[in-house]
């Protein structure tokens, strides 16, 4: 199967498709990306599976800057993707822009 072709920049929609407190996940190309808006409004992108056992982390707990995974929860950190144990997951970055959900898919991890 041949690779989905996606720009380098994508625009996710609205800000508010997110609530507070809570993650969501997004189909970019053959990507899930992981979207969390931490409840004091910050942004933070990831790959959406763990690691670990393929937990869908956009349906984990998201606070202080981590997102735990539901299935066996193991930890990651939102900015560096470096997990408690030696496991990691990418890290994307992504911003608002007049009420709009920007993502790069250039990696940072």
């Amino acid at each position: 199967m041949a690779k989905t072709a996606v720009p380098p920049v994508v625009n996710l929609g609205n800000i508010d498709a997110i609530p507070l407190g809570q993650g969501r996940c997004y189909r970019v190309g053959d990507q899930e990306i992981a979207l969390f808006r931490q409840r004091d409004g910050g942004l933070f992108a990831t790959q959406n599976r763990c690691p670990h056992k393929q937990g869908p982390l956009s349906e984990g707990i998201v606070g202080s800057g981590r997102v735990i995974c539901p299935l066996h929860a193991h930890q990651f950190n939102l900015e560096t993707g470096c997990g408690v144990e030696s496991e990691r997951v990418e890290v994307f970055g992504v911003r608002e822009i007049n009420g709009n959900i920007v993502l790069s898919l250039e990696s940072r991890s």
